[in-house]
């Protein structure tokens, strides 16, 4: 074989290193899977007491909440959205939880406690919808019309609790914060049912075909008859229930609602994880499992940071440096495929 040739043989056998790559980028979130799998080989090498019970219960218990907001946010985000009013959202369930225990609303207590769990979630579903009817109706930017209800829905939170902190001792509500059937935190067996339940619609239904066609092409999703604007607004509608969700176990584990606090900053959180774990911020494609995977990236390098006595505030700065990596990493990733 001439020497040219066989240089040109030997290029374009993959070596061993670049085909576990391409096999690692192949699983959800791509390289944040080996990401992931370098933190943890970290913290099992120089974190005492890493692989404790207490230790990864407590982890769970931490990431849960952003696990299940930024699934919701993925789902926003697969149609070309953005929503900048979970943690908002998250106040506005944690305020209407003691509000509604408080009232002893219905006739007796199974009655009153349901009504404490179910309309939070309502008020939740309320704001996306009208996140939602702005967005597919109104033709607002999602960066525009959930910004309305990031200022807005705070300052509602803050006018149904008179800005003023709400003890809550229910066990029930304080069960799904500090539940741990089995042994495991609730809110952790909530994180996988949500996980596996979404990953299971965005592969299996109707709904998530058109949710990606939307945010695929979102023109060439009305010439196909999609309901364009239906699958849109459900989008927001689901990712506002899910934060309620959230929001009811973080007031579950503080046994108390604070309107300043509850879900502050979830929103950068969220899309953080989305961003890590490798789903487009264009749209039109999702990892529900990326999703995981970027949230306890960013939930390890915190606390990694933290064992290892690096102030929060530095740990702030390496988690938006990731941000900045995995978008670039995105942006290099589209520009090859095509």
């Amino acid at each position: 074989m001439p020497p040219v040739a066989e240089a040109q043989a030997r290029a374009a056998v993959p070596s061993p290193l670049l085909a576990a790559w391409a096999g690692i980028d192949r699983l959800p979130g791509g390289g944040a899977a080996l990401a992931l799998a370098l933190l943890l080989a970290l913290n099992i090498a120089f974190t005492p007491n890493f692989l404790s019970v207490q230790t990864l219960l407590v982890n769970g218990t931490q990431v849960a909440p952003i696990v299940i907001v930024a699934v919701g946010m993925a789902i926003v985000i697969a149609t070309g959205g953005i929503d900048l009013s979970v943690g908002a959202v998250m106040a506005i369930a944690g305020a209407l939880a003691p509000l509604t225990l408080g009232a002893q609303f219905g006739p007796s207590y199974a009655t009153w406690i349901a009504a404490a769990l179910l309309l939070p979630l309502l008020g939740a579903a309320a704001a996306g919808l009208a996140n939602g009817l702005m967005v597919s109706r109104a033709h607002i930017q999602p960066i525009v019309a959930t910004l309305i209800l990031f200022i807005a829905g705070r300052g509602i939170a803050q006018v149904l609790t008179n800005g003023n902190l709400q003890v809550i001792d229910d066990p029930v509500l304080r069960y799904i914060g500090l539940g741990r059937p089995f042994g495991v935190p609730f809110q952790v067996l909530l994180m996988v049912l949500v996980v596996a339940l979404f990953a299971w619609v965005l592969r299996a239904t109707v709904f998530g075909r058109h949710l990606l066609a939307v945010g695929g092409n979102e023109a060439a999703a009305r010439l196909c008859g999609i309901a364009v604007g239906r699958v849109k607004t459900l989008a927001y509608v689901i990712c506002a229930v899910l934060s309620g969700i959230a929001g009811l176990i973080t007031v579950g584990i503080n046994s108390s609602s604070d309107a300043n606090q509850v879900g502050l900053n979830m929103e950068l959180d969220a899309i953080a994880a989305v961003a890590v774990g490798g789903t487009s911020l264009a749209g039109g494609k999702v990892s529900i499992g990326g999703t995981l995977i970027g949230a306890l990236i960013m939930q390890l390098i915190r606390t990694t940071l933290l064992a290892w006595g690096v102030p929060d505030a530095v740990a702030l700065v390496v988690k938006a440096m990731i941000i900045v990596a995995a978008v670039a990493l995105q942006q290099r990733t589209g520009r090859k495929a095509h």
